[in-house]
């Protein structure tokens, strides 16, 4: 962490797990976008793009409440008169407790760039043969768990990949882009592992959630090592089945329930693996390496 700060790769915001970023930082981040963008969009992938806002009714409709409790981020604002205005701003200018005055909105944090994918394609009705493909590209995404990890950041970039359609394509697509995934991050000349994982589920009901989620391989990452003894996942590969299908009500051709994939790579913590893995000083690093983020 000293070493990011020092270089001005991170600038600090007083609050662990929120930092703005440097120059150099946004730079490779930003090579790492088009680079992403570029190869699904070789693939087929069709663009959308969301802000890091969901609508409360999506996000309760997600069920991410049931697993993730600890990791949501709602949206509260200001609803009162002229005088608790008055009585909030002295609270506020004290740093004392001033959230009586604030009442929850109509939206919450994005939880993962997937989300809002499945309702908007399930509004267009059924799907054509074959499904849909969509890049949802490197949206800001929110996780409540403060760490003094550079690698554990509360608010951070998520490129998001998203499968939707027939069961057995689904499944495939997922499989293929984890090599894929793994390929690209070899690429970049990061000593990159692809392993089975599961999500850090709430409570003693959500181990069992994890296990299965194992024992099905529903889910895979990508691990580099970055800081810390332990390697830090930089992407993930995952099967919903038929979760999002359901809960949106997307339908096949046929009418039947479609299933769903994503991936998710980390921007922050990819070029966190670069900077590690190169050097502090992105102009010495290997001319492949700038090739793939900044080709021409």
């Amino acid at each position: 962490m000293e070493e990011l700060l020092s270089h001005g790769l991170l600038v600090p915001s007083g609050v662990q797990g929120l930092y703005g970023k440097g120059e150099p930082f946004e730079k490779v981040r930003m090579g790492i976008d088009a680079l992403l963008t570029r190869t699904a969009a070789g693939l087929g992938a069709e663009r959308l793009r969301f802000p890091p806002l969901l609508p409360r009714r999506q996000f309760e409709a997600s069920g991410y409440l049931s697993s993730f409790p600890h990791l949501a981020g709602s949206i509260f604002s200001f609803e009162g008169t002229e005088a608790d205005a008055k009585i909030q701003q002295e609270r506020a200018h004290a740093n004392e407790d001033w959230s009586e005055f604030q009442q929850m909105t109509d939206l919450v944090l994005m939880p993962a760039a997937c989300y809002p994918v499945y309702p908007a394609i399930a509004a267009r009705g059924r799907l054509a043969p074959g499904g849909v493909f969509i890049d949802a590209g490197g949206s800001w995404v929110f996780r409540h768990e403060p760490s003094g990890d550079p690698a554990r950041l509360q608010m951070f970039h998520q490129h998001e990949l998203v499968r939707i359609g027939e069961p057995e394509a689904v499944l495939e697509w997922r499989d293929e882009w984890s090599q894929r995934g793994l390929s690209i991050l070899r690429g970049l000349g990061l000593a990159a592992e692809l392993d089975k994982a599961s999500d850090p589920f709430f409570g003693r009901g959500g181990r069992m959630l994890a296990l299965n989620q194992r024992a099905q391989a529903l889910k895979l990452e990508i691990q580099v090592q970055i800081a810390g003894p332990e390697p830090t996942a930089v992407a993930s590969f995952n099967h919903h089945q038929e979760h999002f299908g359901h809960i949106y009500g997307i339908e096949l051709a046929d009418g039947e329930t479609a299933h769903t994939a994503c991936l998710g790579f980390g921007h922050e913590r990819i070029v966190l693996a670069l900077f590690r893995t190169h050097g502090f000083d992105f102009e010495t690093w290997p001319d492949a390496v700038g090739e793939e983020l900044w080709p021409g």
